[in-house]
């Protein structure tokens, strides 16, 4: 037999296809994701030769590329195994173009989980590429260069220089956006709760909620007038799909899309144990559909037989639903081996790889497990022309509930019809309609995916792209457009309506899956796509809003009196005089919660006395986000010096850590001393002794609970609240 080269995407799947020991005929090597794409400076697309794409090898490639094509020359067939979607088939189309003149075959093979069966089924069975998913990545790649390659010049022409427009981004800026100006005309109404505190004959309190008024209360007793009961099966939800591996991991852990995926990344390829092995834990993350195998259904049934006995087997095998827009390319994401229990490998794992996994396997195995079942409880119980209502409920059966708790018991005393209730105390409660909450990443990637705009395997980087261009922030785990988010979403809507359009965007969705499908060319998607697009393009060269100079406001100068604008500098907007550089005042602003803007309160700080002139030392922040220290007769004095923490560098123990912004205006801290010392830290250092390790140093580090000390020295792991250290 004789030498074959697999090819997969990442070096550590070489590592847990290699414990496999398919034999010294086979060789597994690594590309490293993608070896070829469009050019990086220029459009790389002939629209007047049928949109060809202008692929290169991608600048920090070529050796593997040189490597991949000396391999191949010594094999008799080379497998390409890349992740089995769309953006996988496309680097195996890639890696075959430039292997075509080196290898004697080409095959292509996919599998979703990678376990020596998995492997080996799939060599039994390789596969044409399919040039159907490859025009699919393509039509998508160039749809997508042609709109950002097109339509961000206009924006730096007339908003601000390096920012950019993208086809499915923009429209998800569109939802954020709109969802803040929903916020902003939103007027709450007032509301009240009523709830009575009772007590049954025998002495138990009851809590019944005000649900009918006919009439007044007065002083009529309550009287207890209906009481229901009824069984309740509640169902467990399907396995995670990618989106909802987002969502709940966003919900429960505060993970980011873009975290999530890469921890579920490491968890597909493989975790190195700790007796040396490399065991791939999950199957393929990017899916659409709910589908299980049959074998692993039957594995999941036998697990939970041995595990928590037969009663928690349903009584049939259970399917859910897969949605009509799904793909439904391979199975829901699951363990590949449903025996590994989370708490058996967390050892081996990080504390996040832990959550996911835990996360990931649960859910499976509820998913297979028998319903929980509940006994539900209503009572109506009636004073004057008032109607009230209480509900409760007791867990009969916790079926799917022993691997994911569900609600907890909400018991009712023992009640029957006539029976009147002793009166107590009326409680009420004044109440306020709230707006819709902003979006959530959890809620987003909800969204995106029931409007069908982008795709799971987008989603991530859809997040990830708003925020890299600052075009939203987050605010207590929600985003919130930023003032350049909101022009731009006003110049794409004003001069790129359909693009900007959700149903638009879904529908074009669709027919690059009508594409991967071969039921439309690819071509010929483009070539519609152009027809509404290039009139736009040319009327938006015309047309489009200049707000170079800045943007109008309805507020004025304080020292001198004319408008000021909103201008865009490098660590956001910020206030400026129309006047300048006549009138060089400028400021800060804030938005309230209709929308309104106005200057933000200046607070001075004086930190001691110019060494120059002997007026007062104040704080000020510069324009790039960082403190300094300046003196208050500016412009008259000019002294400036940085400011300082009061932390002496760890590194050379002579100079001290000082507050500095990057050029994008992220806050670091670095030595006073630099060049000379290079130290640098992205968290806030603050001049306390670990009580532990005795490092000289805490930082302050940023979490969902709050803000909390932390000691620098990963081995040592001392945290708490920063108020306590505070106080």
């Amino acid at each position: 037999m004789g030498k074959n080269l697999i090819i997969v995407e990442s070096p550590t799947k070489v590592k847990s296809i290699e414990k496999f020991k398919l034999g010294k005929n086979y060789k597994v090597t690594a590309c490293a994701g993608h070896v070829r794409d469009l050019p990086s400076n220029t459009l790389g697309v002939d629209e007047n030769n049928g949109f060809e794409p202008q692929y290169e090898i991608i600048h920090d490639k070529e050796k593997i590329v040189s490597e991949l094509q000396s391999q191949a020359k010594d094999a008799d067939t080379v497998y390409l195994a890349p992740d089995p979607d769309r953006e996988g088939e496309a680097i195996a189309c890639h890696i075959a173009v430039l292997l075509k003149d080196k290898a004697k075959d080409i095959k292509r093979i996919q599998f979703n989980e990678i376990t020596k069966k998995a492997i080996l089924e799939a060599l039994e069975h390789p596969r044409d590429l399919d040039v159907n998913l490859f025009h699919a990545q393509q039509a998508r790649r160039v749809l997508d260069r042609l709109v950002g390659y097109k339509i961000s010049p206009l924006l730096w022409k007339t908003v601000k220089r390096g920012i950019s427009a993208g086809r499915v981004q923009s429209v998800a800026l569109r939802l954020i956006v709109e969802r803040e100006l929903e916020r902003e005309a939103f007027r709450p109404e007032e509301y009240w709760l009523f709830h009575a505190l009772l007590k049954t004959p025998q002495g138990e309190p009851i809590r019944l909620e005000l649900a009918k008024v006919d009439d007044s209360l007065g002083e009529q007793p309550f009287m207890v007038t209906k009481v229901e009961s009824r069984r309740r099966e509640r169902q467990p939800q399907p396995p995670f799909i990618t989106s909802t591996l987002q969502q709940v991991a966003n919900t429960r852990h505060g993970y980011s899309a873009k975290r999530t995926m890469g921890i579920a990344q490491r968890l597909y390829e493989g975790i190195e144990m700790k007796d040396g092995s490399v065991t791939a834990l999950i199957t393929y993350m990017r899916t659409d559909s709910t589908r299980i195998s049959d074998e692993a259904k039957a594995a999941a049934a036998d697990f939970i037989a041995a595990e928590y006995g037969r009663d928690y087997l349903p009584a049939e095998k259970r399917s859910f639903k897969v949605k009509e827009t799904a793909q439904d390319a391979h199975e829901a994401i699951r363990p590949v081996d449903v025996t590994i229990v989370p708490e058996a490998v967390r050892p081996s794992l990080t504390d996040e790889q832990y959550n996911v996994y835990r996360l990931v396997w649960a859910r499976f195995v509820a998913s297979q497990m028998a319903v929980a079942v509940y006994s539900d409880t209503s009572v109506t119980a009636a004073c004057g022309g008032t109607e009230w209502q209480a509900k409760g409920q007791r867990q009969l059966f916790d079926g799917w509930t022993r691997v994911l708790p569900g609600d907890k018991d909400s018991l009712l005393p023992d009640l029957s019809e006539g029976m009147e209730l002793a009166r107590g105390v009326i409680e009420k409660e004044q109440k306020f309609t709230q707006p819709p909450a902003r979006y959530s990443e959890a809620s987003l990637v909800r969204s995106l995916e029931e409007l069908g705009i982008g795709r799971p395997s987008t989603y991530a980087t859809i997040i990830t792209t708003l925020e890299n261009r600052e075009y939203v922030e987050k605010k207590e785990r929600a985003f919130v457009p930023t003032e350049l988010g909101r022009v731009v979403c006003r110049q794409l809507l004003d001069c790129f309506p359909n693009l900007m359009d959700v149903h638009f965007t879904a529908d074009m969705e669709n027919k690059l899956d009508m594409v991967a499908e071969g039921t439309e060319g690819w071509v010929e998607l483009l070539t519609d796509f152009s027809r509404d697009f290039n009139p736009s393009l040319d009327k938006a060269a015309k047309e489009m809003k200049n707000f170079k100079g800045g943007m109008e406001t309805n507020l004025v100068c304080p020292d001198c009196g004319k408008p000021l604008l909103i201008r865009f500098g490098k660590a956001g907007a910020f206030l400026a005089c129309q006047g300048y550089p006549d009138c060089k005042y400028s400021s800060n602003f804030v938005r309230d919660a209709e929308g309104v803007l106005s200057p933000a309160a200046s607070e001075v700080t004086v930190v001691g006395t110019c060494p120059d002139c002997g007026s007062d030392l104040i704080v000020k922040r510069a324009r790039t986000g960082s403190r300094f220290i300046a003196c208050s007769s500016y412009p008259e004095c000019r002294h400036t010096s940085p400011y300082t923490t009061g932390v002496v560098c760890p590194k050379c123990s002579k100079g001290h850590l000082v507050e500095k912004s990057s050029k994008k205006g992220k806050l670091f801290y670095s030595c006073d001393r630099y060049p000379d010392c290079d130290f640098a830290t992205w968290n806030e250092p603050v001049a306390r002794v670990c009580p532990d390790c005795g490092s000289p140093y805490l930082v302050i580090r940023r979490t969902r609970q709050g803000d909390e000390l932390a000691c620098p020295n990963r081995e040592c792991g001392y945290t708490a609240p920063l108020h306590d250290e505070e106080s």
